[in-house]
């Protein structure tokens, strides 16, 4: 019978090293006070009207308070008069929503950590979405749209379609915000439809902006190298085209150096690599349509997949 429960266990574990393996890591969660800990471990409820964030207006970011993923934009907070934070929309995939355990009401999770955030409710006609995020201020961090320079970090990474590696790199813990655009040609301002012909030189590439206190340019830089082939060249999956190709642009000399060391340890193992590190230029947003592209649709990305390298 051991045995048996140790194959399961294997089988499980197996099947779970997949698209969502790397969330499951710890990146440095926060520790917790008492009373930060009552709430989003054991599910509490702060008193109303006290929390810091309740009649807060400041610009920016609210993020999980364990794990530093981002969850709210401050555009989406409204009063409601409540007595907690209110959302009537959330950064797309960051939040998980289950019955509560009292059988009425959906509770709200962080979709990156599961740490407890508050209920959601529709049909109370507060605003255009019709939805509440009835959110603790003790779940919450907030990071302000304008801050000194040198705060926060920027990768940028092409790997494939910008739809899979937005993905992944959204639920990365640190990660603020990920732009899905185009990079590294010579057309300016160019349209999706101009990049998909191969001659404007632009790869697909996405700009990540993170928190250094929760992450790093080097964790980044090898979870960009575990969710698609760094070995293909032209490509990536099923879409070729140079502007699919695999190439890091690089912002400095310490994130060039960064991006040659770990492209040296896959080659040492083995992996005989075609990515390119490249003098970041010029990065060009994409149309509207491509950002959060697969948590908008809900589905998932069709040639990116996590796979362990490191």
């Amino acid at each position: 019978m051991r045995n048996l429960i140790s194959i399961l266990l294997m089988f499980f574990y197996l099947f779970n090293m997949n698209n969502d393996l790397y969330s499951q890591e710890k990146l440095g969660y926060n520790d917790l006070s008492k009373e930060e800990s009552q709430v989003i471990i054991k599910k509490g409820t702060e008193y109303p009207f006290t929390g810091k964030y309740e009649k807060f207006k400041g610009k920016g970011t609210y993020t999980c308070k364990r794990c530093g993923a981002a969850l709210y934009y401050s555009d989406d907070k409204f009063e409601s008069n409540c007595g907690w934070p209110s959302f009537d929309d959330e950064i797309p995939g960051a939040i998980k929503k289950i019955p509560d355990a009292d059988g009425l009401r959906t509770e709200i999770l962080c979709a990156n950590c599961g740490a407890h955030l508050g209920h959601v409710f529709t049909g109370e006609g507060l605003t255009a979405k019709d939805t509440r995020h009835c959110v603790n201020s003790v779940s919450l961090d907030f990071i302000p749209a304008h801050v000194g320079a040198g705060r926060y970090g920027t990768a940028i990474f092409a790997g494939g379609c910008f739809w899979g590696v937005d993905y992944f790199m959204k639920k990365a813990p640190g990660v603020i915000s990920v732009t899905s655009g185009y990079t590294g040609g010579w057309v300016k301002n160019p349209t999706y439809q101009e990049v998909c012909t191969g001659r404007t030189g632009h790869a697909e590439a996405v700009k990540i902006i993170y928190n250094p206190d929760k992450t790093s340019y080097e964790k980044l830089l090898k979870l960009f190298l575990e969710i698609h082939d760094p070995t293909q060249s032209g490509g990536q999956g099923p879409d070729i085209g140079e502007q699919y190709r695999s190439e890091i642009f690089y912002l400095n000399d310490d994130q060039k150096l960064i991006a040659e060391k770990n492209l040296k340890l896959l080659n040492d193992k083995g992996y005989k690599t075609t990515t390119m590190v490249t003098k970041a230029s010029e990065f060009y947003d994409a149309e509207n349509y491509h950002q959060d592209y697969y948590f908008k649709n809900g589905k998932m990305p069709y040639c990116h997949v996590y796979t362990k390298r490191f």
